[in-house]
């Protein structure tokens, strides 16, 4: 993110904005006024962030060149908020990613009219540098997850084996019966396994 700041001509300050299961987060403000902002723009869903994130990922940009003038009108809570703060404009760029998350490269301005059409097209260029660091990042994220399920139901079939003198496959077997029995995912029946402290039950439902 401080790349893009630094290098981008009048842009004083910058952020990822990420929405995920109907929730906007900030990654990588310049700074904690730079996360208010964002955060604000959360609250009141409002703002160029907010209009980035609802387009479709080949939308590409939307910018206030200053959100004291005409262009705040589109964002009426917003953009008071902004100006207060000391930026006038604000450009967010949708960032194309899979697996359900949205997200916005957000660049600030303290002065109006800073963005010309060149920093739009170096905006664009380091917001493909950032959809490629958001997809990796989401990729060690998703094998991550698999490792630890993995992990869990490994546990919880060891724990079966020890309690029922069971082999491998029948372990597995029990996990998959109760998941499908109680409508509950296999990792949590696994975890609850794992955890649970209470006197074990035989396969067949009488206490070991």
């Amino acid at each position: 993110m401080s790349a893009a700041v630094d290098t981008i001509p009048s842009v004083d300050a910058g952020s990822i904005s990420i929405s995920q299961h109907g929730r906007v987060e900030t990654r990588h403000p310049t700074s904690e006024a730079i996360r208010e902002l964002d955060e604000k723009q959360g609250r009141l869903y409002e703002g160029p962030c907010i209009s980035a994130l609802n387009d479709p990922p080949t939308a590409g940009s939307w910018w206030a060149q200053d959100l004291a003038g005409p262009d705040g009108e589109r964002w009426p809570r917003f953009a008071p908020e902004a100006v207060e703060a000391g930026y006038r404009g604000l450009m967010s760029t949708t960032l194309s990613t899979d697996g359900g998350l949205r997200a916005a490269l957000n660049l600030y301005s303290a002065a109006p009219n800073a963005f010309s059409e060149h920093c739009r097209t170096m905006a664009g260029l380091f917001g493909v540098q950032a959809t490629l660091l958001l997809y990796g990042a989401s990729q060690v994220a998703l094998l991550q997850k698999a490792v630890d399920s993995r992990d869990l139901i490994a546990q919880a079939k060891g724990i079966l084996m020890e309690r029922f003198k069971v082999d491998d496959e029948a372990a597995f077997q029990i996990l998959v019966k109760s998941s499908q029995e109680t409508n509950v995912k296999l990792t949590t029946v696994a975890h609850w396994l794992t955890t649970d402290r209470s006197p074990a039950a035989s396969p067949d439902g009488h206490a070991a």
